[in-house]
């Protein structure tokens, strides 16, 4: 007869099993084909970031809808996602851009939701500090770099230009800045109470020159979901910078030929 002692470590190590086999299951199983695709743009930006993506998605025939982060409380900044996903009108693709992996992480278990693609972004595990999480890797050049005016965080010029988008022409990245929409302190405080990376195929593009988020950081995030991963030369927005090299990933999330 089983103790109580072996009964406990066959229920730890049942429980573990089934965790492993949850993961394992989401990231080998194939992606539904989708034609739908909503992307989620994270701090020091709007939903513009996208336009060299999206292009290349409505060029193929996708559906492209990319959303308006309100960037004030993660609840809210989920809703917001939720309700563009409630208007899609079959398989959709999910994918998040640094902090909306947060977003993509919650609101991908939506049964719309066909695969979940994180673009170097945070990729919380349930109920994990994130913030505890990072702190396991060196810290990056653009916290540094962080402005508050009250509650409103934004990200400096300098540290824009050199650390979020070192990679894009000047110029080009001088309008981003311009139009980096600014965040609340709240939204750094949420947690995800679920982890979509568990239950759908999950893909994630490292940006390995990024000054934002720690690339060992990146790495550690989809070597653990088990996602299907691609090293991208490129800073932190290479939804920007590498437009074609993103916009295949996604392709292939769809279950769609590039």
């Amino acid at each position: 007869m089983m103790n109580r002692r072996d009964f406990s470590l066959a229920v730890v190590a049942g429980a573990a099993a089934s965790l492993i086999s949850t993961r394992n299951l989401a990231a080998t199983t194939a992606p539904t084909k989708a034609r739908n695709v909503v992307l989620v743009h994270g701090l020091f930006a709007d939903g513009s970031c996208w336009s060299e993506v999206i292009a290349r998605l409505q060029n193929v025939g996708l559906n492209v809808t990319s959303v308006q982060n309100p960037l004030t409380t993660l609840p809210e900044a989920v809703d917001s996602a939720q309700r563009v996903l409630n208007r899609q009108d079959g398989p959709t693709v999910l994918v998040g851009h640094s902090f909306s992996g947060m977003i993509v992480t919650e609101a991908g278990a939506h049964p719309k939701v066909s695969a979940v693609v994180y673009v170097a972004a945070r990729a919380p595990d349930a109920d994990e500090d994130y913030a505890a999480l990072a702190k396991r890797f060196p810290t990056p050049p653009a916290t540094a770099g962080i402005l508050f005016d009250g509650d409103e965080g934004r990200l400096s010029e300098a540290a824009f230009l050199r650390d979020f988008a070192g990679d894009v022409p000047e110029p080009k990245a001088k309008v981003l800045y311009a139009a980096q929409q600014p965040f609340r302190k709240s939204l750094l405080a949420g947690k995800t109470t679920q982890a979509a990376w568990r239950m759908k195929p999950s893909f994630y593009a490292v940006s390995t020159e990024d000054r934002t988020i720690n690339p060992d950081l990146q790495r550690f995030m989809a070597d653990r979901m088990g996602a299907k991963t691609v090293e991208v030369k490129a800073s932190h927005v290479s939804l920007i910078s590498r437009p074609d090299v993103i916009a295949a990933l996604i392709l292939e999330a769809a279950g769609q030929s590039s």
